[in-house]
């Protein structure tokens, strides 16, 4: 193995790497005006101590550590591979604590995992489409969680009106200094305990069309075109 590969793959080189991402991206919120629409909503259960589960596209990840109050712990399902030790080491620089695992493929701990936050007070984030895709498609673990923890899915998004797609299967939004950014909140969607599996279907589609509703309005009130799901 070259001199180069191994400092890719070194330890030092991907922390020093998150810790540049994690710069840029405080250096973006910074440097940029940013509105919250319907930022009342995740404000009430924050000021009664209500738990719920933050969900957003993969694609929209980069500023969402700033949608956020940071007196209250959340804790993010990120996957094992390599592209989500790399999201988990930049956004702990915003003090968001890990899961690791997945919430629809046998991810047993990680399931544990996240209702025991949920019960202690605490919050989760999750991004419904990932880590694979298909892009801004929910799958059923963000559906069954909220069933089982009987605590309510808010979605949210993020616009900038600098901004790059990236050619990655969920086009990620790498938002730019110097802009115009907005964060859009949606109502809860609460999915009862003993919903069947007909409702849970029903309710995974309210999840999804109420995640791409909240992204293509940080989209038009930035003035961007939507982005295509997969």
């Amino acid at each position: 193995m070259s001199l180069v590969k191994r400092i890719i793959k070194s330890e030092g080189f991907r922390t020093t790497l998150c810790w540049i991402g994690a710069q840029y991206i405080r250096f973006v919120h910074a440097t940029s005006r940013w509105d919250v629409i319907n930022g009342h909503i995740p404000q009430t259960f924050w000021k009664e101590g209500k738990p719920f589960i933050l969900a957003f596209w993969h694609g929209r990840i980069l500023m969402m550590p700033y949608c956020w109050d940071r007196n209250k712990q959340i804790n993010m399902l990120i996957s094992q591979h390599r592209d989500g030790q790399i999201i988990a080491k930049i956004v702990g620089h915003f003090g968001i604590r890990t899961i690791e695992g997945s919430s629809s493929k046998g991810g047993a701990n990680a399931i544990r995992a996240m209702l025991k936050s949920l019960k202690s007070g605490e919050y989760i984030g999750i991004t419904p489409d990932g880590p694979r895709g298909p892009r801004m498609r929910v799958s059923s673990g963000v559906v069954n969680i909220a069933k089982l923890s009987g605590v309510p899915v808010i979605p949210c998004s993020f616009g900038a009106k600098r901004r790059k797609h990236l050619g990655s299967w969920d086009r990620f939004c790498v938002a730019k200094p110097f802009s115009k950014g907005v964060f859009v909140w949606g109502e809860p969607i609460e999915v009862p305990k003993k919903a069947s599996a007909e409702e849970l279907d029903v309710y995974q589609k309210q999840i999804e069309d109420a995640l791409t509703f909240v992204t293509n309005e940080s989209d038009r009130l930035t003035g961007h075109p939507c982005v295509e799901a997969a």
